[in-house]
C-alpha cells in the first residue's frame, strides 16, 4: 500500500502548512462567491398556504422515523418566514450570489401544472426581488429533492412520464421567475437522487430496489435535463438571457495501489458515480460510459437477465443529451481510495449498483474527519476532479455549486476554515493549470436539516438555533473568514477575524 503511505506523509504536510505562513493568493478576474441552501432542508413552512406533500414530507414522518435524531423539516430554519433575515446574512457576506431551490409542491401542490400556488408564488418573489435589491445574483435551483408525492405514487423517477412533468414544471418557473433569473440548474446531484432514493435507502423515497431502481431514474433525469435545457434554450434564452446546466456530485476516487486492478476499480467507481451523468451531457460521443455499460451489461447477462438492467439509450436521445448544459455544476466533498480483489465477492447485494462498480470504497484513517461519516478533508482530490472534467469534456466553465464540512456544532470552527482554506487553494492550482472555474459555493449558508441525518450535523457558516422559535442565525468563525475572502478575491490563511481574536465575542 505504497500509495496509501504516500498520501499520508503528503496529507499531514498539507495540513501541517495550514497553520504555518503562506503566501497569499488571489482569485482570477471576475471569479465569483456564493452560497447554497435547499428548499425542504431550510425552509419549513410545511403544510402552509396551500403546499403539497413532498416525498420527503411524508418519509419524516414515517413511524418508526428513519431519520436519526427523529427530527423532520416541518420548520427547519424557517426560512419561508425569515427569508428577509437569510438576504440580510447574504448582504452581510458580500455573497456575489445565492444558490437556491424551488420546492416542486410548494408551486405546484399535486406536482401537475394545472394549479399554481399562489402563496408559493408569492413567497419565491418576495425572495428573489429581496435578493435583487441587495445586490446578490439568485442562483435557482429547479429540482433538489422534494418531489411531490403525488408524482411518486406514479413511480416517481422511474416512471419516463415524469420527464413530462418536469417539463411542465420547469415551463412554469421560466414563464414566472426567468425575467430576473439569469442563472438555472435543473436538477441537483443525479446520483444522489436515483442510487440513494430509488437504489438504496439513503434518501428518499427510500425504496432500495438496487442495481435497477438507480438505473431507471438515470436515464429519465438525464433526458428530464436534456428537455428542460432544449426547453429554455429555444423558447427563452433570446428573451431572458440566461444561462442553464446541471449540479452533478463528483467524489474523487483514488487508486489504493499502483496494480492494474485498483486502477481499474478506481476508473469504474469514477464512471459510476459521475460518469453515468457527465459523460452523457459532456462528453463529445455522448452515451453512457463505456465502462458503466460493459459491467452492467455483462454482469445482466451472466445473473440471468433477459437483458441489461441498464436501460438504453437510443442514437436520437444520445444525440439529444447532449451538449445540454451551458456549464458544469460541481457538487464535491471528499475522496475514497478504491480497490479490487477476491474479497469483493459477496460484499454487496447482487444484483446491485455496488456490485456492478466492482470497487471497494474506503477513506485512510490519517484524513481529518468530519461530523458526518462519509466527510473526510482530501483538498487534492479537488484538484483532480478539475483535472478529469477538463480532460474528459473538453474544459467546459465549471460553478462549484457545493462544497463545505459539517461539525456538531458550535462558533469556533477552525477546522471548517481550514477545510475550505485548503480546499479553495487546491481550487487555485488546478485553475493555475488551465481549469475553467468561474465560482464557488460554500454549503451552506445555514444550518439546516441534513436528509437522514437530521439536524446532528452542521454544515453552516451561520449557526440556527434550533430549539428557539425565532431560529435565531449568528455567524460563526468561518463566517468572516469566508466574507474576508470574498472581499478581498484571495486567500490568506494568516487572516485572523478581529471578532474571534480573543475567543467568541
Amino acid at each position: 500500500m505504497l500509495r496509501v503511505v504516500l498520501f499520508c506523509a503528503l496529507a499531514l504536510i498539507e495540513l501541517n502548512g495550514a497553520n504555518s505562513k503562506r503566501a497569499i493568493r488571489t482569485f482570477p478576474e471576475g471569479f465569483q462567491f456564493g452560497a447554497s441552501t435547499a428548499a425542504y432542508q431550510i425552509e419549513g413552512g410545511w403544510n402552509e398556504d396551500g403546499k403539497g406533500l413532498s416525498i420527503w414530507d411524508v418519509t419524516t414522518h414515517m413511524e418508526p422515523s428513519p431519520i436519526l435524531d427523529g427530527s423532520n423539516g416541518d420548520i427547519a430554519a424557517n426560512s419561508y418566514h425569515l427569508y428577509k433575515r437569510d438576504v440580510e446574512i447574504m448582504k452581510e457576506m458580500g455573497l456575489n450570489f445565492y444558490r437556491f431551490s424551488i420546492s416542486w409542491p410548494r408551486i405546484l401542490p399535486t406536482g401537475f401544472s394545472n394549479k399554481i400556488n399562489q402563496a408559493g408564488l408569492d413567497y419565491y418573489n418576495n425572495l428573489i426581488n429581496e435578493m435583487l435589491e441587495n445586490g446578490i445574483t439568485p442562483f435557482l435551483t429547479i429540482y433538489h429533492s422534494d418531489l411531490p408525492n403525488d408524482l411518486q405514487k406514479l413511480g416517481g423517477w422511474t416512471n419516463p412520464i415524469i420527464v413530462d412533468y418536469f417539463i411542465d414544471y420547469a415551463k412554469v418557473l421560466f414563464d414566472l421567475f426567468g425575467d430576473r433569473i439569469k442563472f438555472w440548474i435543473t436538477i441537483n446531484e443525479p446520483k444522489q437522487i436515483c442510487y440513494e432514493g430509488y437504489g438504496f435507502v439513503d434518501k428518499a423515497p427510500l425504496l432500495n430496489m438496487t442495481g435497477i431502481g438507480e438505473y431507471l431514474c438515470a436515464k429519465n433525469i438525464l433526458l428530464a435535463h436534456a428537455r428542460a435545457y432544449r426547453l429554455y434554450d429555444e423558447q427563452y434564452r433570446s428573451k431572458q438571457n440566461g444561462v442553464i446546466g446541471i449540479s452533478i456530485s463528483c467524489s474523487w476516487y483514488e487508486p489504493a495501489t499502483d496494480s492494474v486492478e485498483d486502477q481499474q476499480a478506481a476508473l469504474d467507481a469514477r464512471r459510476f458515480d459521475w460518469g453515468q451523468y457527465g459523460h452523457p451531457i459532456f462528453s463529445k460521443e455522448g452515451g453512457f460510459p463505456i465502462e458503466l455499460k460493459r459491467n452492467v451489461d455483462t454482469k445482466s447477462a451472466k445473473q440471468g437477465f433477459a437483458r441489461s438492467r441498464l436501460p438504453k439509450l437510443s442514437e436520437s436521445e444520445v444525440e439529444f443529451i447532449k451538449g445540454t448544459s451551458d456549464f458544469f455544476g460541481l457538487n464535491t466533498y471528499t475522496t475514497k481510495l478504491a480497490y479490487r480483489n477476491a474479497s469483493l465477492e459477496g460484499m454487496y447485494a447482487v444484483p446491485s449498483y455496488r456490485d456492478d462498480m466492482g470497487a471497494i470504497l474506503v477513506k485512510d484513517d490519517s484524513w481529518p474527519q468530519g461530523a458526518s461519516s462519509w466527510l473526510q478533508e482530501v483538498p487534492w482530490g479537488i484538484t483532480k476532479v478539475l483535472r478529469e472534467i477538463n480532460e474528459l469534456y473538453g474544459n467546459p466553465r465549471v460553478y462549484i455549486t457545493e462544497n463545505g464540512w459539517s461539525t456538531t456544532g458550535g462558533l469556533l470552527d477552525d477546522d471548517r476554515i481550514r477545510y475550505l482554506r485548503n480546499y479553495l487553494d487546491a481550487i487555485l492550482d488546478a485553475i493555475d493549470e488551465g481549469c475553467n472555474v468561474k465560482g464557488y459555493t460554500v454549503w451552506s449558508l445555514i444550518d439546516n436539516f441534513e436528509w437522514l441525518n437530521g439536524y446532528s450535523e452542521k454544515f453552516g457558516i451561520y449557526e440556527v438555533d434550533f430549539s428557539s422559535p425565532n431560529r435565531t442565525r449568528t455567524p460563526r468563525k468561518s463566517a468572516f473568514v469566508y466574507k474576508e475572502i470574498i472581499r478581498t478575491k484571495a486567500l490568506d490563511f494568516d487572516y485572523e477575524p478581529e471578532e474571534f481574536k480573543d475567543g467568541i465575542n
